[in-house]
């Protein structure tokens, strides 16, 4: 009975980035995300890389939603998805 618990309870770090890279594109089960919580909540680098998935997934999309692209845009685009990964480490 604990096993089963603790089953559902509890991800490895790499069921825990498959969840975290599928709630950007699908809605999660309730499940899902108890467990995605969960994890986060106890893995530092878990939670450090969920962060910094939502800094390039929000650049992504507001880069998707620009008609035009030229190669300073990315550049800064680029810049600034560095900058704001690295203030997540702090």
């Amino acid at each position: 009975m604990m096993t089963k618990i603790m089953h559902f309870l509890f991800l490895s770090c790499f069921k825990a980035t498959k969840l975290i890279e599928k709630k950007f594109h699908f809605k999660l089960t309730l499940r899902e995300k108890l467990q995605l919580k969960m994890h986060t909540m106890m893995c530092d680098a878990c939670s450090m890389y969920e962060k910094q998935s939502e800094i390039i997934e929000q650049g992504i999309q507001n880069k998707s939603q620009e008609k035009l692209y030229n190669e300073a845009d990315i550049k800064k685009l680029k810049q600034q998805i560095k900058l704001k990964i690295e203030n997540t480490k702090h």
